[in-house]
């Protein structure tokens, strides 16, 4: 069975919409209780970061630190999940490397 060329190209129109609508969307990972709070898109491109003021503690920069990769992390595997669901529909639930 060869899948005909229509199908193909409704496939590849609706992932580049999937792709597009990933790319716009802002997806926000937090820690310590929201103090520290990251943004990444779904195609998990980081866009910002931010500090609450008390979580700045001049004694203790190392905890400040870990918060801030908690939250990139909090954002990034958030971002993954919905592209794999994104993706997941698409392909009914056949993994695709690289997506």
């Amino acid at each position: 069975m060869q899948p005909n060329m229509k199908m193909i190209q409704q496939m590849q129109n609706r992932m580049a919409k999937i792709q597009q609508e990933l790319d716009e969307t802002v997806i926000e990972g937090s820690s310590g209780g929201g103090v520290v709070k990251a943004e990444v898109t779904g195609q998990r491109e980081f866009r910002s970061i931010k500090i609450d003021p008390s979580a700045v503690d001049p004694e203790d920069v190392e905890m400040l630190e870990d918060l801030i990769v908690t939250a990139v992390q909090d954002a990034m595997e958030k971002a993954q999940a919905l592209s794999e669901e994104k993706m997941s529909a698409l392909t009914g639930g056949i993994k695709i490397p690289g997506f």
